[in-house]
């Protein structure tokens, strides 16, 4: 339910990003021609059966796989431990490089995949474990088995990790106001209208697209904060991948907070969201 929300909080499509969108789209016959350009961003989810060359694209004439059809948007994968291992697999380049090369006998293709890939999960098989509510009725082999199902290298990859407990009845019944999705809009295209001014002239649109070198520019620290960063490594063995991921966080929630630097508050916010490496990192 939060995952089919996420669109509708995304920035608005740039139409650099809106053409793109079409494009794919048409190639893979899916636009209607009365609506022309697309101007909402995807948002794809695959059923968890889907094989590797329909989640990254091929086909005698290559076409747009999943991955393809979701960029500038929103990849689902829902209950990520059912899909099979081999085609999550297939996503650990493109969530690095952005694109996908479909090669074929007489042809090369590349497709653009920027896109936001969302999953969601059990802790276990019964879904009970670490609940203050029900007792786990899984073995410790159950759950091992069934977490390596991820391998440790594409939860790496996974900026954000969030546990979400279960909600209460009265909670849900309470009547209490809550942000709607176009005041949280708001924020969010006020954070990519900075981060568009920031990098302007490197034609890319966010902190998700920043390289190594530019982090170093763009995401520095204080002393404080690295000395928070540098003791949340050597107390969560984080890997490098996640030391780049981390601060292009940080920064991100420095321009939702109108921040021009990246503060201890910033930094701490970022580290709270790898909680799969604090509680089942020796799992993975």
């Amino acid at each position: 339910m939060l995952a089919k929300r996420i669109t509708t909080i995304l920035p608005d499509l740039t139409f650099e990003e809106a053409l793109e969108v079409t494009k794919i789209h048409s190639i893979s016959g899916m636009t209607d021609n009365d609506i022309g350009i697309i101007t909402k961003r995807p948002f794809r989810s695959p059923h968890h059966t889907i094989s590797p060359t329909s989640m990254i694209g091929g086909g005698v004439i290559p076409k747009p796989g999943e991955i393809s059809l979701a960029h500038n948007g929103v990849l689902f994968l829902d209950e990520l431990p059912e899909f099979n291992r081999n085609t999550l697999e297939v996503l650990r380049g493109p969530l690095e490089d952005r694109n996908v090369t479909i090669s074929r006998l007489y042809s090369k293709v590349v497709y653009p995949a920027n896109f936001m890939l969302v999953t969601s999960m059990n802790p276990c098989p019964c879904g009970y474990y670490g609940s203050i509510e029900k007792e786990c009725k899984c073995s410790k082999l159950a759950i091992e088995k069934y977490l390596n199902r991820i391998s440790g290298p594409l939860l790496d990859r996974i900026d954000l990790h969030v546990e979400v407990k279960p909600v209460k009845y009265q909670k849900l019944n309470s009547g209490n106001k809550v942000e709607s999705s176009k005041q949280i809009k708001e924020r969010v295209n006020n954070a990519r209208r900075i981060q568009y001014l920031r990098y302007k002239d490197l034609n890319i649109f966010s902190n998700a697209e920043l390289t190594p070198k530019m982090i170093e520019k763009y995401c520095v620290l204080n002393e404080e904060c690295k000395k928070i960063l540098e003791l949340a490594f050597n107390k969560l063995g984080l890997s490098a991948r996640a030391y780049g991921r981390i601060l292009k966080v940080a920064r991100t929630i420095a321009d939702l907070d109108g921040s021009n630097n990246i503060q201890k508050q910033h930094l701490a916010e970022a580290i709270q969201y790898r909680s799969l490496d604090r509680k089942y990192g020796d799992k993975f």
